[in-house]
């Protein structure tokens, strides 16, 4: 392959080949602007090839053997039925092995410059990548984020989601630090495998961006399946022990010890920067993420924006929003404008068994915000819907504005409601009514279909 030429000044340069640095890189190109992207990892960021589309390849073989469990003795035999963890990474990584080529050819057919190496700021408009150092007009800054840093004794012991997302095999005893995304959606996986998953949160409820309704029954749920969940727990120290793990907690005020396998850090992540050199860019940052105005500049470097999990805007850390975040930066860096990225109506969901999704506000902020609260909660374990799959566990709360019958909040627990959740946000997106929602004929039978009903 021929050397690729560096030289001269760029329009602009991405550091960052994940979701949000590929959308404004494309969009610019396309444009005719000359254009580099940089990353000292496999192209393609964290939600392709070390988050949110493998984690959700396992997940599927975890959702076969809970759904065959559910209907033992209701027509499914389900003796010997397990998950082969090696065969099922090996399918895995048939999706993410080809996945940063595929990024990578993508972006060169698109007449974008791929770069790798290390990249650190030299000056307001400087950007070495490893011996050479290049000039652009503008930079993007979407390098994602890390695991956070833990601070006990013994941290360095744990894997964090990208090795566990790589191992050969699973210890019959892992602990998981943190009760967020990473911990839940890891924990309801190896529960399926016959591993023993225990979640220690330092808080007194996990899952604290989601309704707390919802959220025990699915600790309710999680418990049937044999996941255990210390709330109000601290790890203090992690020390080896044999062939594992001693960790020590401090709960409830009272010193205890856990002998495990494995630990596994899911106790938050926080934007990738401090390899960076911001300050020698003049671009002020935290652990936050680089300071942004609204419409993603940097509030002190004009020639600096973030978008994704880099930027401390106000947007989620989801790839759907990196997405969106870095399209927005490349329409106002193509047009010299200053437009917002707009957050209403986007979803999330915890990829538990069944899963958990919120869209809007929660219960306590709409209050909080004096809105005339109509709450609709409705326990749909007994819906046909969840009926069909023998599931017992789904509820649904609504949160409706009276004063104008627009939906303010959306929070399901439940079978293929990651699903429904979109037709909420959709819903509360183009401003439609739960009148107008009602009036919509579904498919039948369909959880769609359940929709006018939780209205």
């Amino acid at each position: 392959m021929p050397a690729k030429n560096l030289e001269g000044r760029y329009d602009l340069i991405v550091v960052g080949s994940g979701t949000a640095g590929a959308a404004a890189a494309t969009k610019t190109a396309a444009h005719g602007w000359r254009v580099a992207v940089v990353d000292d990892l496999p192209y393609g960021g964290t939600c392709a090839l070390r988050g949110c589309d493998p984690k959700k390849i396992l997940r599927r073989g975890a959702e076969v053997v809970d759904a065959a469990r559910l209907l033992r003795g209701k027509g499914i035999d389900d003796d010997g039925l397990s998950i082969n963890w090696a065969d099922l990474m090996k399918h895995k990584q048939g999706f993410t092995d080809p996945m940063p080529h595929r990024i990578e050819t993508s972006l060169e057919r698109s007449g974008v410059v791929t770069l790798h190496g290390p990249a650190s700021f030299q000056g307001p408009t400087q950007l070495a990548v490893g011996n050479e150092v290049l000039t652009g007009d503008r930079f993007l800054v979407a390098t994602g984020a890390h695991p956070r840093p833990l601070d006990f004794p013994g941290a360095e012991h744990l894997v964090d989601s990208t090795q566990f997302l790589d191992l050969d095999a699973l210890p019959a005893r892992i602990l998981f630090v943190g009760g967020g995304f990473i911990s839940f959606e890891f924990a309801h996986i190896t529960a399926r495998t016959g591993s023993s998953p225990i979640i220690v949160d330092h808080g007194p409820r996990p899952l604290k961006s989601f309704d707390p309704d919802l959220v025990d029954l699915l600790l309710e749920r999680s418990h049937d399946v044999g996941i255990r969940t210390w709330q109000s727990t601290a790890v203090t120290a992690v020390e080896p022990a044999g062939a594992g793990y001693r960790v020590h907690v401090e709960h409830d005020g009272r010193p205890e010890v856990l002998d495990v396998d494995l630990v596994v850090h899911g106790a938050g992540r926080q934007p990738d920067l401090a390899r960076l050199d911001l300050d020698a860019a003049g671009a002020a940052w935290t652990t936050r993420g680089v300071t942004v105005a609204d419409h993603l500049r940097s509030t002190t470097n004009p020639a600096i924006y973030a978008a994704g999990d880099a930027a401390d805007s106000a947007g989620m850390p989801l790839t759907p929003v990196a997405a969106a975040e870095g399209k927005v930066v490349a329409s106002n860096m193509l047009h010299d404008t200053t437009t917002a990225p707009d957050y209403t109506g986007i979803p999330t969901a915890v990829f538990t068994i069944p899963e958990l999704t919120r869209v809007g506000l929660l219960e306590h902020e709409a209050r909080d915000q004096g809105i005339d609260l109509d709450v609709r909660y409705t326990d749909t374990s007994g819906w046909y819907s969840n009926y069909r799959l023998a599931e017992t566990t789904a509820a649904v709360k609504i949160l409706v504005d009276r004063a104008t019958d627009h939906i303010v909040g959306a929070h399901l627990l439940g079978p293929e409601y990651a699903e429904l959740v979109n037709t909420f946000g959709m819903a509360m997106k183009l401003g439609l009514t739960t009148r107008q929602l009602r009036s919509m004929t579904a498919t039948y039978p369909t959880v769609g279909s359940d929709l006018g009903s939780m209205l």
